[in-house]
């Protein structure tokens, strides 16, 4: 059997010379919705808690120069369940299961919020796969300093998924930055978040991932240059833990946007591109 990616579920949407695509894999008996775009050298996009790959935009738009794979994780998006059990290892597993299905030996790894803890465990478990690794508004797990109750509550359905109006109405408190003051963003934001919303139990084994979960140990044995980008205006992650995971990652740099949220990558791609490309780009 060829490992060449194929279309399983037909192609979504397409340019005129393929070189942006998306389309489904099967990682064993998972479907898994992917999009690349661009060409040169790959970053892999690793998206948060719930979210789906057409989320990235407009980040997607500022990054240049290098081919971007982006990917629904399984049981969120276009993507079905996981056939692996739902815990931070197996789910590193899997995505260096779907690495190997679309060829790619190495790469550049961008891992936000929940996606950011899955990143750190896949250059732990899995280091000669990553070149280097971007790591934004996330956490260690346990032994970080967590969201207050009341955004915890938040975070704990993916209702901002379901329904338009309460992720207007929860958007301001929860993500800061620009959603505070600027409401046709966080309403451009609702549209590719409630078109392709996670499966209950997608959100539940997400959660369920992060249980007693902790990066702290693992975190000194990262081999990987590591940017840790942050927001100062970030109600989810405190300051804290991106200090925190600066000082245990070896070779590692950190960068605080003072005015920034939760979704700085949305609300301040043109900052957070630039940070990220020159990050990447040096020798």
């Amino acid at each position: 059997m060829s490992d060449r990616p194929h279309d399983v579920a037909g192609r979504d949407e397409a340019d005129g010379d393929g070189a942006d695509r998306t389309f489904s894999v099967n990682v064993g008996p998972t479907r898994i919705r992917v999009r690349t775009v661009g060409n040169g050298p790959p970053l892999l996009l690793v998206m948060g808690i719930g979210g789906n790959l057409d989320m990235w935009q407009p980040l997607a738009g500022s990054l240049y120069g290098r081919k971007l794979i982006m990917f629904d994780f399984p049981g969120t998006g276009g993507s079905t369940l996981s056939f692996l059990p739902p815990t931070m290892g197996f789910n590193a597993l899997m995505v260096r299961l779907l690495l190997k299905r679309l060829n790619v030996a190495k790469v550049d790894v961008l891992g936000y919020s929940w996606g950011g803890i899955l990143a750190q465990h896949l250059a732990i478990q899995h280091p000669r796969c990553v070149r280097r690794l971007v790591l934004v508004a996330t956490t260690v797990g346990l032994g970080g300093k967590p969201p207050p109750p009341d955004v915890a509550a938040r975070l704990s359905t993916p209702r901002r998924y379901y329904s338009r109006s309460y992720f207007r109405d929860v958007a301001p408190g929860l993500y800061g930055g620009r959603y505070r003051t600027d409401p046709e963003m966080v309403e451009a934001h609702a549209s590719s978040r409630t078109g392709r919303p996670p499966s209950p139990l997608g959100y539940l084994a997400q959660l369920g991932a992060l249980a007693g979960y902790s990066t702290l140990p693992g975190l000194p044995f990262v081999k990987a240059r590591t940017l840790v980008l942050a927001g100062g205006d970030d109600p989810i992650v405190d300051t804290f833990n991106p200090r925190l995971i600066a000082r245990l990652v070896r070779r590692s740099q950190l960068t605080v946007v003072p005015d920034a949220g939760h979704l700085l990558l949305v609300d301040s791609p043109e900052v957070a591109a630039p940070l990220i490309e020159d990050f990447l780009v040096a020798p």
